[in-house]
């Protein structure tokens, strides 16, 4: 428990610090103080959980927590999003309350027990406090935009949270347990009438759908993004999907197999459902949320796949989506701060700053699936182990799965290039032809995007540490 003992004394330290400095140095200087020395507080953070990856997989606190190696790759993985979030927020000068870096740290916080939750009351308090804290970073904002985000979000999220436990109540109800690793936990709920199991999993899983954006838990994702700032919304678009994909991959893993039926279907209407949506987007934030609608469907595809290489697939496609998107949040924003994100916008802007131009291009395409990017490794991963597992179990839904995906792959491609359309074949307008941008945030957009395209030349690089998971 060292890292999680660890984020929360940095959190009363910080509470603390805050009080002190602002008072004595004035709120903007203790920002930048206190900032940076939670980008420094990362550094040892990720050293500890580092020194996880050898051990042995072991129960914590009467099982309600299991630490494994899957648990330290995604702590690794959400602990990356919330430190290039910091230097996001640093690097183009956003001012936020100095809450935020409270809130940011207690959302890890919550991750990071999610992330080795087994036992289901537990796993709903994470998401409650992952919840309550992404509330808070769609209304920090002002303005009647943001209000009405959030309202929405919270209204969805008290929904979803309500049918969740619900759903836990009566898998209770069913079982007698609250333990995921539970070896009778699958067998007891097979025993009960279909309609029964069906509808307590549904409800159950129905809280992690809704921090996946999965349909049909999704529709607050539009108004949500195209609300929330730029780094917060870059965080919370990646951050909790990671955390809930270990989650789902430990309860398919124990749960009766009629359970994958269910999630193959979500994931086709997600696809679809994103897609459909995305076409007709004219802002790039509500574009990039039904792409999230989209991309957790595909996410899913690798764990209904049901096999050892399909959770592989899932990991590496969770990963890659996590570097992708976020590389996409901090470009965008790098070429219109904190503006209302119009893809008009955007005209001709690919001239006036190529680095950034060719590697957004990059990057939507990797989105589409596209070669030579690590978006065309992932969804080439999840759609092979699909296959091969339709081969071996011959499930009518799985082919329908696959060709359902494929295709909507095709589809979203239509939605993804009108950013690089607009970046390169559009006329800029005459004020913006002297545009500039600082060069670190130039550099690391192309660092991010050469990675993106590495993870395609030798996915063996991050391949080699999810075979050990």
């Amino acid at each position: 428990m060292g890292p999680e003992i660890c984020l929360i004394v940095i959190f009363l330290v910080y509470l603390v610090a805050e009080l002190i400095i602002s008072r004595r140095r004035g709120v903007e200087q203790a920002n930048r103080t206190l900032h940076g020395l939670l980008m420094l507080g990362a550094i040892p953070l990720m050293f500890m959980l580092a020194g996880q990856w050898n051990r042995s997989p072991e129960p914590l606190f009467g099982g309600m927590l299991f630490l494994d190696q899957k648990a330290v790759f995604f702590k690794l993985l959400v602990t990356a999003a919330w430190f290039f979030t910091l230097v996001h927020i640093r690097a183009l000068k956003y001012k936020f309350p100095l809450e935020i870096n409270a809130l940011l740290l207690v959302t890890l916080i919550g991750l990071y027990f999610l992330t080795m939750s087994t036992h289901f009351l537990l796993i709903y308090l994470s998401v409650e406090l992952i919840s309550f804290c992404s509330y808070m970073f769609v209304a920090i904002a002002p303005g009647k935009k943001s209000a009405e985000g959030a309202m929405k979000y919270l209204l969805f999220g008290g929904v979803s949270s309500a049918i969740m436990l619900y759903g836990i109540s009566l898998i209770y109800g069913l079982t007698g347990s609250f333990y995921i690793l539970d070896g009778q936990l699958g067998q007891v709920l097979a025993m009960n009438t279909p309609v029964v199991y069906y509808v307590a999993l549904f409800m159950m899983i129905g809280g992690l759908l809704f921090k996946l954006s999965l349909a049909p838990f999704h529709l607050w994702t539009p108004d949500v993004y195209e609300a929330t700032p730029t780094p917060l919304v870059s965080f919370l678009s990646v951050a909790p999907k990671a955390a809930v994909i270990l989650v789902i991959m430990r309860l398919v893993s124990v749960l009766p197999l009629e359970l994958l039926s269910l999630l193959g279907g979500v994931a086709l209407l997600s696809m679809t459902m994103g897609n459909a949506g995305a076409l007709w987007q004219n802002n790039v934030k509500r574009l990039l949320a039904y792409s999230t609608i989209s991309q957790a469907g595909y996410l899913l595809v690798g764990i209904v796949a049901y096999s050892h290489q399909g959770f592989e697939a899932a990991v590496f496609y969770t990963a890659a989506y996590v570097i992708i998107n976020m590389a996409i949040f901090y470009a965008i924003d790098v070429l219109q701060p904190r503006s209302e994100s119009v893809i008009a916008d955007y005209a001709g802007q690919g001239r006036v700053l190529p680095v950034i131009g060719v590697s957004l291009t990059f990057l939507m395409i990797a989105l589409a699936g596209l070669p030579p990017t690590a978006g065309f490794t992932a969804k080439w991963l999840v759609f092979s182990s699909l296959w091969q597992s339709f081969s071996i179990t011959g499930f009518n839904w799985q082919l329908i799965l696959l060709i359902g995906g494929i295709l909507n792959a095709a589809i979203a491609l239509a939605y993804y290039i009108k950013i690089p359309y607009q970046l390169f074949f559009k006329a800029l307008p005459e004020e913006k032809k002297h545009g500039k941008a600082v060069p670190v945030n130039i550099w690391l957009v192309a660092l991010l995007t050469a990675f993106v395209l590495f993870l395609f030349f030798n996915p063996s690089f991050l391949l080699d540490y999810i075979n050990q998971l």
